[in-house]
This record gives structure tokens, sequence and C-alpha cells, in this order.
């Protein structure tokens, strides 16, 4: 008996030893994807204050950045991670690929510590030149604070001419915002450590090409899909 529990308690052993890193990266991602999706929930929750359901419906990506730190005074330099999605031949929302935001002033929000922000690609122009490396706001693809609420949906493309439509949260408050200069890229370490695959690409996400799909990014699809319908 005792020598079946030794053996036991070895394996084990054996098997946190092997994998500690993975796990500890792993976790690290889900908790950014968890996140993203409750801050989703969070801002849809209410429909006068939202992003207007129609935008969604359209939008070909959406970006999800929970908790932008902000590392600078004035200027509002900042950096966050987030996911991003996009349409699947189908109509679907892909699975999610890594992205962080560095850089650019959010405008009103200068003081404030943690910040959610939300972008709406209008376009597949803005998320494949991501697919080219560091993809700045404003330079690389024309971006506007995007409209609020229900009342506003009437007069999005009327009023908007922008490829990508910027929001952000920040103590209960949530509104457009201007992130002209702010710097998105792809997270390919994320991306590896979330997928269990190293060298995976954003292509091969959103075609749905990877090992396995975690649980949090089905979830984070559901949610945006039941809101985007």
């Amino acid at each position: 008996m005792e020598r079946s529990l030794s053996f036991l308690t070895a394996v084990v052993v054996s098997v946190m030893l092997l994998f500690p890193a993975e796990v500890t990266a792993l976790s690290e991602e889900e908790k950014n994807v968890e996140a993203a999706t409750d801050v989703l929930k969070e801002i849809m929750a209410i429909p006068e204050k939202g992003i207007p359901p129609s935008l969604l419906r359209n939008a070909y990506g959406v970006a999800v950045i929970p908790g932008v730190i902000k590392v600078g005074l004035v200027v509002g330099g900042r950096f966050g991670r987030g996911v991003l999605v996009v349409r699947t031949r189908g109509g679907a929302w892909s699975n999610p690929s890594f992205v962080t935001i560095t850089g650019g002033s959010i405008g009103w929000q200068i003081g404030a510590q943690s910040t959610d922000v939300i972008l709406v690609f209008k376009s597949r122009r803005g998320v494949d030149g991501l697919f080219k490396g560091k993809f700045t706001l404003g330079a690389d693809a024309a971006v506007a604070a995007g409209p609020v609420g229900r009342q506003a949906e009437a007069a999005t493309d009327v009023q908007l001419k922008a490829e990508i439509y910027s929001y952000s949260r920040s103590r209960g408050l949530f509104a457009g915002i201007s992130l002209e200069g702010a710097a998105l890229q792809i997270d390919d370490e994320a991306n590896a450590a979330f997928y269990g695959r190293d060298g995976i690409s954003p292509r091969d996400i959103f075609n749905g090409k990877v090992p396995r799909v975690p649980a949090g990014a089905r979830k984070f699809r559901e949610v945006l899909g039941r809101y985007a319908r």
C-alpha cells in the first residue's frame, strides 16, 4: 500500500514539474479572455449607453482590450493586451487572436488608472493591416470615437466615415474616444501559449486551424454573437 502511494505521489510530482510554465501561461491568457468577455457583457447590458447593435451586426472585426494601464502623465501613454475576432466566410465569429495596444492619448480619460477599450472594425482592410506588423490607428486606418446607444444607430454611417470605431470605459463611464496614434499589434507569444502551438499565425486562428479551442474562446464568441445578431 505504501509503495503504491509513493509511486502515485512520484507520478503527480513529475507531471507538475514537467508542465508548470505552460499551466501558468495558459491561466494568464484565460484570465484575459474572461476579462474581455465580462467587459463586453457589462457594456452591452445597457442598450441606451452601449455600442449600437447594428454596428456590431455589420462589423468585420471586434477587439476588446480590458484594463489598459496608463504608463505616463499628461501625454497619456498606454499599454494593454486583449483579443480580436473577425467574421468567417460563413458569417460566424472566428477564434480570438491576442493583440496589444501601446501609446496614444485617450483624451478626456487622462488621469484614469485603468481603461477598457473596444475597437469595432467596419471592413477587412483594417484587420489585414495587422498581419504586416505594427498597425497605427489613424495613420494606417481612419479611427473615430464611436456612437453610443440605440438612438445613434441611424446616424452611424451618415456622420462617421472612419474604418474603425473606438470606445472606452473607465470608472463606470462609457463613451466613444479618439485613439489617434495608438499602435495595435498581434501578440504571437500569447497566441502560442493559449492555443498550445508555437508559431501559430493569426490567419490560422481566424481560419479555425488550431490544435484546440479553449473554453474561454468559445464563450467569448458566443457572447459577441448574442449581441451582434
